[in-house]
């Protein structure tokens, strides 16, 4: 099968005969893909796509036969196993009956500058040693799990949000693999700390991304993630959260604009985002809280 150079996985199952089989899509501009299908039994296997992708089953039951790149494997899966699928390799797959997927899917042309920053060139997406079949990880549940509740959040998730969440799950298959790199240790230098904050702060209405910030500290997009939490308390997208929510306080109670303008000014594409993570982190409508710093 001839496949586009322009091809991705999303685009492959969302635009041929699998389209109708998926649930949901969330898609942060190329830097990660997630989808969440449900098919019936039968033949599943795709073309050789530009892209790492890592598969969940949600519900087990099911035996499953094929190739991901790692030879050929014949299991019963249970629920939360995953499957590795290795980048520009025919993914071959058999399941004997209905199944749902969740499915995050790596571009190669993004994630393979991010794992050679953090390797000085040591380590590439063909050498991850789990397409042989499927395996368990609780960090990468959680993370995925994680992933996808804050992408439910925002809507449309922030490219910090994709490259953080990316990182930190790349990481862990680097691990289990047997590959792992070297971690950095210790938190941010003082100046980059400071530099790196103050960015954040100016441009809260923009759609930062995590390498844009490991730039300004001079690190790869890996250990900035890492660094910034040991200096900080917490990861750069629940800082940039955390500033997000303080500056909308701000506007509520000393403006009268209105809460789509506000969200706007603070970075998220809209009131109704806007009034999920208020209620979240403050318990209450932006509306509400707008009444009672008022009173």
């Amino acid at each position: 099968m001839n496949v586009p150079a322009n091809s991705s996985f999303s685009k492959w199952y969302r635009e041929g005969q699998e389209a109708s089989y998926v649930r949901t899509r969330k898609s942060p501009g190329g830097i990660l893909d997630l989808l969440e299908v449900a098919r019936p039994a039968g033949d599943m296997s795709r073309p050789a796509l530009p892209e790492l992708v890592l598969y969940q089953d949600l519900l087990g039951g099911s035996r499953v036969s094929g190739d991901s790149g790692g030879g050929y494997y014949n299991v019963a899966s249970e629920k939360g196993f995953f499957y590795l699928s290795a980048p520009s390799f025919a993914n071959k797959a058999v399941v004997d009956s209905s199944h749902q997927l969740r499915s995050l899917s790596f571009p190669v042309a993004h994630w393979q500058k991010v794992l050679d920053e953090a390797t000085d060139g040591r380590l590439s997406m063909e050498c991850l040693q789990l397409y042989g079949g499927p395996f368990h990880s609780l960090a990468i549940q959680s993370a995925l799990r994680s992933l996808w509740l804050l992408c439910d959040e925002e809507g449309t998730p922030s490219r910090l949000l994709a490259q953080a969440a990316g990182c930190e799950i790349m990481a862990e298959l680097c691990r289990k693999g047997g590959t792992s790199f070297e971690s950095a240790s210790g938190g941010l230098a003082p100046w980059a700390e400071k530099r790196c904050l103050e960015l954040m702060r100016t441009r809260l209405s923009e759609d930062i991304c995590l390498n844009e910030l490991a730039t300004e500290a001079r690190l790869s997009p890996f250990h900035f993630a890492r660094m910034f939490k040991q200096s900080v308390g917490v990861p750069p997208r629940a800082y940039l959260t955390r500033l997000r929510v303080e500056k909308a306080c701000e506007l509520l109670e000393l403006t009268d604009l209105s809460v789509t303008e506000i969200a706007q000014d603070v970075g998220y594409s809209s009131n109704q985002v806007l009034a999920r993570i208020f209620i979240k982190y403050r318990h209450m409508s932006p509306t509400d809280y707008r009444r009672a710093v008022r009173r």
